[in-house]
Parts: structure tokens; sequence; C-alpha cells
């Protein structure tokens, strides 16, 4: 298992992987959501997961890639006005439900903020991306739990 899976240690204590969530924001015109894929089709980064939030004048898209430097090189040459944050990658398999995630943050009254389905998954298992209100603390509390942390590195195309 990469470092990664196991989070580094920190001054404050454990660090969980996490990888980075880029929070896009397109017009909400016909074809938009197209070109910004198509622009990731043509470049040596991929998809991994996509969310996709609309209001009548804009749409805001999360997305996780495997390479997140390469993404913003992207996002930058399209000129896409986009935001970034780091979101906790975690499986669920050998018994780890969705539930029990959720049991175990409850347990540590952390809110989870948002979630969504990788498309991309490590060991083809269920994995969901999330954002909580403290990573580091959630992360150790899932490590605990034997629940199963992925870094940007474990994204690798299948």
């Amino acid at each position: 298992m990469s470092q990664a899976a196991y989070g580094s240690e920190t001054t404050q204590g454990f660090a969980p992987p996490t990888v980075t969530q880029f929070s896009v924001f397109l017009a909400n015109k016909v074809g938009k959501l197209h070109d910004l894929v198509d622009a990731f089709d043509h470049s040596p980064c991929q998809i991994c997961a996509l969310s996709v939030h609309d209001s009548s004048d804009h749409a805001v898209i999360r997305m996780i890639t495997n390479r997140a430097s390469v993404a913003r090189a992207v996002l930058r040459e399209q000129r896409l006005p986009f935001s970034e944050m780091d979101v906790l990658v975690v499986e669920l398999s050998k018994g780890h439900t969705l539930s029990s995630l959720c049991l175990s943050l409850l347990g540590a009254e952390l809110n989870i903020h948002f979630a969504y389905p990788l498309m991309l998954r490590p060991n083809g298992t269920p994995t969901i991306a999330m954002a909580v209100d403290d990573a580091t603390l959630a992360g150790q509390i899932l490590r605990r739990k034997e629940f199963r942390l992925f870094g940007e590195q474990d994204l690798v195309a299948q």
C-alpha cells in the first residue's frame, strides 16, 4: 500500500491523505460541460469524479482528477474560474458501509458538507469523496475504524 493510503506524521499528529477537488464555475449554457470534459480528454489528466450543481445562470462543477497540477493548468488554459479544496477519498469495502462511515463521523460530531462517488475507483471498489469539518480528525477516526483512505497517487487510470 502506498504511503498516501496511511498518511504521514506531522507536528500535529496523523495527516490523512487528501485529494484536490476543483470547483469550476461555468455559465449555465448548452455545451459548456462538454467543453470542460473535452479539454481533459486532450490532456494527460483523467477526471476521476464529477458532480454538477446548477442554478438558473451558472453551474458549479466539482471534480477530482488524478493529476491536480495538470488539471490546474488545463483550467487556466481554458480561462475558467475555479477554486480548490482538499477532500477525503474513502473506500467502502470489507464491511465498511456508507452507514458505518457516517456513524463514525457522527460519533465525533463531524459534519459532512458534501459527498459524491468516484468514477475511477482504486481496486474497483465503491469509493466516495467527501468534504468534512476537519479532514485531519476525520482521517484519524476513519483510519482507526480501518477505512482505507486514498491520495492522488492512488487514482491511477485503469
